[in-house]
């Protein structure tokens, strides 16, 4: 059964006195998901992930994460959450040195999974000094890392990237077996082609708040993806894009026809249409 994990209402943020970095956003969202963040760069992905786990406080606004305030960052709290951030630590510590100092905060951590998650992404050297590995090495031992805590919470920034590709399709896997329904993780991402097999629900940052929050399976019962030919436009097309094979198409989906969600054609279409869309799934 799914549980409400975070609930906002209301959010202000800001970095400076004269401009909001966020107004007005509220968002909730249930464990049992892989939850994508997207929006471009400026939007406050990040920031909205900091906040979520009480790195930086809200001007104003309610945030309630698993029954917590973040901004208390009680032990109970953050024992349930693990974030990881774009930008990794230089820390100079060896991957064993690691896991003994920060693994005791994890009631949950599995030591086991953490070996074997290492292992698929073929890190065998525990000894290595996580300053002196590649960003992409680094990236791997963090992700295993994260994944072996098994918080309730898991938040990731740009998990993909400095990942070369068999290691992406190794990421998807890991991920895809250890979330279920009551755990949820977010993941903010440029790198949509990546996940697009994975997210299985996707919100939305336009104008530094929240403007689509939906389960894939909602999205694709409202709009139909499809690939169309050059003269086939009527009401029902939303947003459209020319390519060699013709024109990729997100439409209302009036006919309760299946096609398969294209992550990319729906931000581009919610940035190109965000109003018409809003009304539909509202």
């Amino acid at each position: 059964m799914t549980k409400t994990m975070i609930d906002i209402k209301n959010l202000d943020f800001s970095y400076t006195r004269n401009t909001k970095l966020l107004s007005g956003l509220s968002l909730n969202l249930e464990t049992g998901r892989i939850h994508g963040l997207l929006g471009k760069n400026g939007e406050g992905k990040s920031t909205l992930l900091k906040l979520i786990s009480g790195l930086v406080f809200p001007i104003h606004g309610d945030i309630e994460v698993m029954g917590f305030d973040p901004q208390r960052r009680t032990p109970e709290m953050l024992q349930d959450i693990f974030f990881l951030p774009e930008e990794l630590p230089q820390l100079p510590l060896s991957i064993q040195n690691y896991e003994n100092v920060y693994a005791p905060f994890y009631p949950h951590f599995s030591k086991e999974q953490f070996n074997q998650y290492l292992k698929e992404f073929e890190i065998e050297d525990k000894k290595a000094m996580l300053n002196k590995l590649s960003h992409g090495q680094k990236k791997k031992v963090f992700v295993s890392f994260g994944l072996a805590t098994n918080t309730k919470l898991l938040l990731m920034d740009e998990p993909t990237n400095g990942l070369d590709i068999p290691s992406k399709g190794q990421f998807r896997r890991m991920v895809a077996s250890a979330v279920d329904e009551n755990r949820c993780l977010i993941i903010s991402t440029h790198q949509v082609r990546d996940l697009d097999s994975l997210i299985d629900s996707i919100m939305i940052m336009d104008g530094h708040e929240i403007v689509f929050n939906e389960p894939n399976e909602n999205i694709t019962k409202k709009l139909l993806f499809k690939v169309a030919d050059h003269n086939d436009i009527d009401e029902s097309v939303i947003y459209s894009e020319d390519s060699f094979r013709g024109l990729y198409q997100v439409r209302v989906n009036t006919t309760g026809e299946e096609s398969k969600l294209d992550i990319e054609l729906l931000f581009n279409a919610v940035l190109t249409d965000k109003k018409r869309i809003m009304n539909l799934f509202n």
